[in-house]
């Protein structure tokens, strides 16, 4: 291990979209029982940072692993296309008139029942951008499609922290 291996090889798993959080799960149990600095402790301050410098690196890399969206983002930059949400916001006409009624439909729900119901279709919609953005990393191998993908999905996350804030304002 080296800490500059990205966090496919540092977790020992294929640098794939699809995982699984048990196997991302076990094997961060595995690796901080491996660095973790209490480990060091005999053998002096410097041999303590040094595991501390690991620990930080396993959780960081478990952190973005465990995170469909984040570990996507991840692929996408490794694979040569970043991002680059701050200065790419291009959308496709379709996508921009979708969260345009959500945003409408939100505004206009009155009741629990409501905003319950444009949740489920938010949460479907999501899933089926999940699955075409793990069919465009590991089957297809497009990261500039699937970077488009991620950026979709990080609007409708977003509109999902809303509908969830509002949900909890309804719910007595």
């Amino acid at each position: 291990m080296k800490l500059q291996d990205d966090d496919f090889t540092l977790f020992g798993v294929p640098a794939t979209f699809a995982q699984t959080r048990a196997q991302l799960d076990e094997r961060w149990r595995q690796l901080q029982a491996q660095v973790h600095p209490d480990r060091f402790a005999a053998e002096g301050t410097a041999a303590q940072r040094v595991a501390m410098q690991w620990a930080v690196r396993v959780n960081e890399a478990y952190a973005r692993l465990k995170d469909p969206l984040a570990r996507a983002q991840y692929l996408c930059e490794l694979r040569g296309a970043p991002i680059d949400a701050e200065r790419n916001t291009a959308m496709p006409a379709a996508f921009l008139m979708q969260q345009m009624q959500w945003r409408e439909a939100l505004d206009e729900a009155r009741d629990l029942a409501a905003v319950e119901a444009l949740d489920d279709d938010v949460a479907r919609h999501e899933r089926a951008l999940f699955d075409d953005l793990a069919r465009l990393l590991d089957e297809q191998g497009d990261a500039a499609a699937a970077a488009q993908q991620v950026r979709a999905l990080m609007f409708v996350q977003r509109f999902r922290a809303d509908l969830s804030r509002r949900l909890e304002a309804l719910d007595p």
